[in-house]
This record gives C-alpha cells, sequence and structure tokens, in this order.
C-alpha cells in the first residue's frame, strides 16, 4: 500500500486526531484522503476547519470505514470496547487499524477486533499538535513490517517516532506519553524562580521555555549525553554548580525518575 493513494480513517475527531491528520496532510496524503467520524459537531468541525474542506465527516464510523485502508481509533480507552462492538463487522481484513488508546493492550484490543484483525498499538504525545512529537510504534499479532513502517512514516510528519516491543509501551508512555506535563511544570517552576529574583512574569516564562527547547535541540542534534553538555555549561566554583547543587538537595533528579515510573505504573494498571 503506497502512502500517496492510502485513504485514512479517524474514529473521533478531538484534538490528537486532528493533530495526527494535520500533518499527514503536510506532506504525505491530500485532505481528500482524509475520513473522520464523530458524534459532537463542534469536534467535527474543528477537524475540518484545522486539516482542510476537503474532509469527509460523519456522525457515525459507517462511511468512514467503508473507505479508509487504515483506520485511526482516537476515542478514550473507556470508550473503546463499546465503539469497536458498534463497528467491528465493518472492520475487514483489507483494513489496518491503528489505536492511539493509553493502556490499552494489543491482546485487549484483538479480543474486541475481528479475528486476524491487523493492529497498531500507537503511543503519541501532546507536542504532535505543533509537529514535535514523539511516538511509540508497536505492531500486534497479524500486523506486517510493511503495516508498521507505513504507520511510522506517517507518524514521522508529526515527530519522533521509536518501534518498539509492545511491552515497552507502557514505559513510553510513563516516559513520553506523560513527559510533556512533567516539561510544562519544570518551565512553571523556572519562571517562577525568574519572577523571584526580579524579571517580569511573561519574559521569565518566555526565557524558561526556550531554555528548555534549545536544551532538548542541543541534545537531539549533537547526540552527546546529556551529563557531557551539563558539564560544559558548568564552571568550576560557577553560578550553573550552584544550582545544581540545590536541584540535588530538592531532589529534582529522583522526582523525575518517580514520575516515569508512577506514570508507567498507571498505564499497566490502565491495561489490566
Amino acid at each position: 500500500m503506497s502512502i500517496e493513494h492510502t485513504k485514512i480513517g479517524f474514529i473521533g475527531t478531538g484534538r490528537m486526531a486532528t493533530a495526527l491528520a494535520a500533518g499527514f496532510t503536510r506532506d504525505l496524503v491530500r485532505a481528500n484522503q482524509i475520513f473522520g467520524a464523530d458524534p459532537v459537531a463542534a469536534s467535527r468541525d474543528m477537524f475540518r476547519r484545522t486539516v482542510g474542506d476537503a474532509v469527509t465527516l460523519s456522525e457515525t464510523a459507517n462511511e468512514c470505514l467503508s473507505q479508509a485502508d487504515v483506520v485511526f481509533l482516537a476515542v478514550k480507552p473507556q470508550m473503546m470496547q463499546s465503539v469497536l462492538a458498534d463497528v467491528r463487522s465493518l472492520l475487514t481484513d483489507d483494513r489496518l487499524v491503528v489505536s492511539i488508546a493509553a493502556g490499552l493492550t494489543v491482546s485487549k484490543l484483538e479480543s474486541w477486533l475481528p479475528p486476524s484483525c491487523r493492529l497498531i498499538r500507537v503511543m503519541p504525545n501532546t507536542p504532535c499538535l505543533i509537529g514535535r512529537g514523539a511516538c511509540g510504534v508497536s505492531r500486534g499479532t497479524y500486523a506486517t513490517e510493511q503495516d508498521e513502517q507505513l504507520v511510522s512514516d506517517l507518524l514521522r510528519t508529526v515527530g519522533l517516532v521509536e518501534n518498539v516491543p509492545e511491552k515497552l509501551l507502557d514505559a513510553v508512555t510513563g516516559l513520553s506519553g506523560s513527559g510533556p506535563a512533567y516539561v510544562f511544570q519544570m518551565i512553571e517552576a523556572l519562571s517562577d524562580g525568574g519572577v523571584k529574583v526580579g524579571l517580569p512574569r511573561d519574559m521569565a516564562m518566555r526565557l524558561a521555555a526556550q531554555t528548555l527547547a534549545g536544551a532538548a535541540d542541543m541534545v537531539l542534534q549533537t547526540g552527546d549525553h546529556p551529563a557531557v553538555l551539563k558539564d560544559a555549561v558548568t564552571s568550576p566554583g560557577g553560578t550553573t554548580i550552584a544550582g545544581l547543587h540545590e536541584m540535588e538537595l530538592g531532589g529534582v533528579r529522583a522526582a523525575l525518575m518517580n514520575a516515569v515510573e508512577a506514570s508507567t505504573a498507571k498505564s499497566i494498571e490502565l491495561g489490566k
């Protein structure tokens, strides 16, 4: 299946589905290859405004599933079983199914899908909304390497893609799925620190956000270990080591590690 002729459907047209569809239509497919189904009119309207007037949208999944080669399941995890019960008969063997629901395992999803259904499980994150996402991808029992490659190529339009065994997707959820919230809290805390030492609030927020974004890009572009880049900023007896010492006293490193572990454990719990 070549991407340029692939028709893509979304069951659910919320923020993440909209972000993915907008990314796909930037480079790989046209808006008239996108189909979406959602009972909420406001959600469909936002999807159309963002992705393009040529998309085909409906309240129910029938039209979406009758047209699409690849179907993204973009509904909340707690709604997934009932949604799949309604559309199960429409998910024929010639369709590739992609789940972006957190916590729902391949085995659980496959128990709700038709036998031998080709399934790919994806864990995206919210920076996909601006094309700077991080996605973990794992294929189900019956999906092929070509299926996984197709989905990975689509997702690269919205950010970084890592292909992982399914047993690691909960860890991806704990790190990059929940990670933006950790970073937002770090930006807020750094901004508060800037205000405490005299910077205007809006300036402190911009400086904090750009500092984190710039530091992250340095890791990605140089390939250097973060510790090497940290040491390059840290002069003997200087300002940075004084700040790093306070972070160690406050347990920042351990708190972030614990956050990833706690989020991973919660993802595992949701999948049971």
